[in-house]
This record gives structure tokens, C-alpha cells and sequence, in this order.
């Protein structure tokens, strides 16, 4: 990589250039990450420890939990740093393993709902057959490759970006690396790239958009046609109604980021954009499954009666 560049490190400019903001900012940003790691920490825990919930659907929520810690931690704790340090620096290694834990954590997540999807699919659409179908050994699979193709897919975005020649400015406009922010200050061609972001991970974003919403339209189009009765599609969808929000919540942002043309004036939006999906969806998801799923409740006050006896 010495080679290639002549820049050692990157200075992330961060959130915001006002620094009377970036006390209140820590703060804000402080308590959202504690509300992450607590909440999918519990579910995560609860999930393992309670019997009751080791089935398919609660199995793909505790790998939704474990991403959403991690994805939050690849990013959060540098800009708490950056905060409150006069020193925003990043090495350039640094910087580009940040770049590929993010994608490949980011790009995990959004390959993961869509196998969610599909299990609610199974459960509504094919009840008889479903401990069939989501057998143990098919989640185990379904959940390993979709790891192993969010690790590949981030390790062509950060072999590739590392390659590029730095030798001008090295000041990130944003509060982590990322792809974007870098190909701006690159001295080489960077079509490549671009041409890279925009269809691998254009595919990887629309491609698990497109099928979740697919297995929605099936799921209500086969309770209509088959009971024709509100009352039960509306208890059938509850059931997806957490999962509904998540997606809604992770694939917006997403979407708008790295699916419209690149401009100069789009880097303030992609960093307001980016907090969105990298820091307040992980740490709504635990609230959105705990308040809308019974069975999580459930575990959970059964969890705190425990320990409150213990």
C-alpha cells in the first residue's frame, strides 16, 4: 500500500464544523450507542438463553442483533472519539478496514432481511410444511453465505480503494470512511470504482429490497385469495409489522446513499443520511421488536423476574 500513496493518514472531518456542538453531540450520540448495545445485547441474550425462542424466525433476529452492535461499533466509537480529541486523524490502514467492516456488516444486514422475509413467508404461506422447509440445517447455510458474500463483496470495495493513489488533501469529509468520501481525494482514475459502487453494491442494496418486498406481496395476496378476512390478515401481518419497520427504516437511506449519481453537493446529505442507517436504526431495531413482538416481551420480563429473585 506504501507503494501506491503517499498519504499516511486521513483526518475525519466529522459531523459537523461547529465545535460548540460537539459536547451536545457526544452526548446524543453517546446514549444512542448505549441504547444499541443494551437493547440488541438483551435480545441477543434472551434469544440464546431462553429455550422457547431457539426457532428459525428468533434465530435470524439474534444474527439482526449481533450485526447491529457490530455495525455501529465499526463506526461510533471513532466519531465519539473525534469529538471530544483535537486530533480527528485515522491511519490509512486504519481507514480501510473501517471502510470494509462497514460494508461488509452493512451489506450482511441488507441480505439478511430479505431471508427474514422469507421465513414469515414460509410461516403464513406454507404453516404445514414449515418445519420442513426452515430446518435447522438450511438457516445455518442461508445464514453462513450471506456472511461470507457480505465479507466478499466488502473485501473487492476495500482491496480496490486501496490500491488508488492519495498524494493531495486528506481530509474525509465525513465521520468515517467511506467509499465516496475517498474516491474524491484520489489522484488516479476512479470509473472503476465508481462503476463498482454503483452496480455491485447498487445490486447488493436493490437486489434484497426488491425480494422482501416480494415475499410481502405474496404473504397478503395469498391471505386474501385463501381467507378473504381482514381479522386474520391483519393478526398474520402483525406479525411481520416489526420486521416491516426495520426494513423500511435500513433500505431508504441506503438506497438514496448509493443508488442516486454522486455530486459535489451531495457529501453534507450523505453524512446526515449516513447516522441514519449506521446509528439510529441499530438501536431502534431492539425497541421496534421488543414493543411489537409478544414473545420477546415475554422472554424478557421472565428474564428480569430472575434476576430480580437472584
Amino acid at each position: 500500500m506504501s507503494n501506491q500513496t503517499s498519504v499516511t493518514e486521513f483526518l475525519l472531518l466529522g459531523v459537523t464544523d461547529i465545535q460548540e456542538l460537539n459536547p451536545i453531540l457526544f452526548a446524543i450520540f453517546f446514549t444512542i450507542y448505549f441504547v444499541n448495545i443494551t437493547g440488541n445485547g438483551a435480545i441477543l441474550m434472551i434469544i440464546i438463553l431462553d429455550p422457547r425462542l431457539h426457532s428459525p424466525m428468533y434465530f435470524f433476529l439474534g444474527n439482526l442483533a449481533c450485526l447491529d452492535i457490530c455495525f455501529s461499533s465499526v463506526t461510533l466509537p471513532k466519531m465519539l472519539e473525534n469529538l471530544l480529541s483535537t486530533s480527528k486523524a485515522i491511519s490509512f490502514l486504519g481507514c480501510i478496514t473501517q471502510l470494509h467492516f462497514f460494508h461488509f456488516l452493512g451489506s450482511t444486514e441488507a441480505m439478511l432481511l430479505p431471508v427474514m422475509a422469507f421465513d414469515r413467508f414460509v410461516a403464513i404461506c406454507r404453516p404445514l410444511h414449515y418445519s420442513i422447509i426452515m430446518n435447522h440445517q438450511l438457516c445455518v447455510h442461508m445464514t453462513a453465505t450471506i456472511w461470507i458474500m457480505g465479507f466478499l463483496h466488502a473485501l473487492l470495495h476495500s482491496v480496490m480503494t486501496s490500491r488508488l493513489s492519495f498524494c493531495g488533501p486528506n481530509h474525509v469529509h465525513h465521520f468515517f470512511c467511506d467509499i465516496k468520501p475517498l474516491l474524491d481525494l484520489a489522484c488516479g482514475n476512479t470509473e472503476l470504482n465508481l462503476w463498482l459502487l454503483n452496480t455491485v453494491t447498487g445490486t447488493i442494496a436493490l437486489a434484497p429490497f426488491f425480494l422482501t418486498f416480494l415475499s410481502y406481496f405474496y404473504i397478503i395476496t395469498y391471505l386474501l385469495l385463501k381467507t378473504r378476512s381482514c381479522s386474520m390478515l391483519h393478526k398474520a401481518l402483525s406479525t411481520c409489522a416489526s420486521h416491516f419497520m426495520v426494513v423500511i427504516l435500513f433500505y431508504a437511506p441506503v438506497l438514496f446513499i448509493y443508488i442516486r449519481p454522486t455530486s459535489d453537493s451531495s457529501l453534507d446529505q450523505d453524512r446526515i443520511i449516513a447516522i441514519m442507517y449506521s446509528v439510529v436504526t441499530p438501536a431502534l431495531n431492539p425497541l421496534i421488536y421488543t414493543l411489537r413482538n409478544k414473545e420477546v416481551r415475554s422472554a424478557l420480563n421472565r428474564k428480569v423476574r430472575r434476576m430480580a429473585l437472584t
